[in-house]
Formats: C-alpha cells, sequence, structure tokens
C-alpha cells in the first residue's frame, strides 16, 4: 500500500512538477521574453470570441499593433472567418490546445494528437499556414511534452501577466499593471475570451477598455508592438510563407 503511494507520488514529481520547475521557475525550454531594445509582443489566449475578438481586432488595426493569438482549436473550427481576419491582418496564430484543458491529465502521446496538431491542423486548413509557437493552458507542460513537442513546436509563455480573465480586475487596474510592468523585450499575455475555467464571461472587456489607453502610452514611450516571432527574430523573413518557414508536419527549425 505505502509502496504504491510513494511511486504514485514519485510519478506525480516526475511528470508534473518537474517539468513545472524547468520550465516556470528555470526557464529552459521555452520563450518567456526578448531581448529586442524598443519592441514588446502582445499575446492574446482562449479565443477566438465572436464578441470580443472583432472588437479587439479593430483596436489592434487602429494603433497599427500586430499581435500573436493563442487560439483554442475548438474555437477557431467554430469561428473561421476570426482566425481568416487574424490571418489576413498580419497577426501570428499559435495553438493553445484545442480545448482549454491542463496538460498535466494527458499522455504526451494523446495531447500533441488530439489537442496540439488537431489545433494545427485546423488552423492550416483555414489559412494555409501552420502555426509553428505553442502556449499550453496556464503554461502547464507535462514531461513528454518537454521531448515530444519541442521538436515542432516553439513553446511561449509570458513575462507579464496581469489578471486580466477576471472582471474584479478593472480596465483603470490592468492599465496601471500593465504599464508598471512592461519592459523592453516583454511578452505579455492577455485573454479575448471569457468563457474557460476560471475566466468570467464579461472580462475582455476590461482588458480591451484598458489595453487601448495602454498601447498610446508604449507608444510615446519609444516601444513597438511585434508578433512574437519578430520579437524573437526568429525566421521574421519568412511571415506568411509557410513553405520556407516550416518543414514538414509543422517542424520548424530551432
Amino acid at each position: 500500500m505505502w509502496t504504491l503511494l510513494i511511486l504514485a507520488i514519485d510519478a506525480i514529481i516526475l511528470y508534473m512538477i518537474v517539468p513545472f520547475v524547468i520550465t516556470r521557475i528555470l526557464g529552459w525550454g521555452v520563450v518567456s521574453r526578448g531581448n529586442a531594445a524598443k519592441e514588446v509582443a502582445f499575446t492574446f489566449d482562449d479565443g477566438p470570441d465572436p464578441c470580443y475578438t472583432p472588437e479587439l481586432l479593430d483596436l489592434l488595426h487602429e494603433h497599427d499593433v500586430k499581435a500573436t493569438f493563442f487560439v483554442l482549436g475548438k474555437r477557431a473550427e467554430q469561428f473561421p472567418d476570426l482566425i481568416q481576419r487574424m490571418h489576413r491582418e498580419g497577426h501570428q496564430i499559435g495553438i493553445h490546445n484545442y480545448t482549454h484543458t491542463p496538460n498535466w491529465i494527458y499522455s504526451p502521446w494523446t495531447n500533441r494528437r488530439k489537442q496540439v496538431d488537431r489545433t494545427a491542423d485546423i488552423v492550416e486548413r483555414i489559412t494555409g499556414e501552420r502555426p509553428i509557437l505553442y502556449r499550453p493552458p496556464w503554461g502547464l507542460l507535462n514531461l513528454g511534452d518537454l521531448v515530444f513537442l519541442r521538436r515542432s513546436y516553439r513553446v511561449v509563455l509570458w513575462s507579464v501577466m496581469v489578471g486580466d480573465w477576471k472582471a474584479s480586475v478593472s480596465a483603470a487596474q490592468i492599465k496601471h499593471d500593465l504599464l508598471k510592468k512592461i519592459k523592453p523585450g516583454s511578452i505579455i499575455v492577455l485573454h479575448d475570451n471569457g468563457d474557460t475555467p476560471g475566466a468570467d464571461r464579461e472580462a475582455p472587456l476590461n482588458m480591451i477598455t484598458g489595453l487601448e489607453e495602454v498601447l498610446k502610452e508604449i507608444s510615446r514611450r519609444g516601444l513597438k508592438s511585434q508578433r512574437v516571432d519578430e520579437l524573437l527574430n526568429k525566421e521574421a523573413s519568412c511571415i506568411g510563407e509557410a513553405r520556407s518557414c516550416v518543414k514538414h508536419h509543422g517542424q520548424i527549425n530551432l
């Protein structure tokens, strides 16, 4: 009995806790920020959403900002027109799993096949370009992800987070926290959909309202917002050229 319990605890530590320490604390195997002198990257998780994403895209277009959207495959299937618009307007599309569920509950093979590759297939069918960036829900990877996913995708986390998925966090607070935390090279994570576990449905409205003032201020500070691939100077010259940037089945040169 005790032996089985100890073995189970050891397995949990190896499969879940060790990858958390390696990626979230030590930063190994993932990207959390860039080294740019005057650039930052705004990223948006959990969409697309038919209510908030169009409003967000309008705002980004107004300020000539290119962003990176880590989309859920299930929602991409439901709202392909929004995926097409993101792509058409020059934004980068990354993967945030098919559903917003933690990688810890899947085997590495199940996660890759049913969550990550499945979403990449959906986006590729809609846009003609296969995503090469991946952000796991809640930033949680399992041990197998460190081995299998990194062969084909670049894992991108963040350096700035402000709790914008909660409606109790006001637009003014979001603005204050973002302007306080954003530095050159920052990768900022925000959310354009509130229909995920732990989020509030109306929260993205505060995010968009606060973001509008932030975009004005960072421009005055001399900072420019870029897509993640541009911030990292990774295959930036191949933007939109899927065949020259991506090897077969989504593999990339890292």
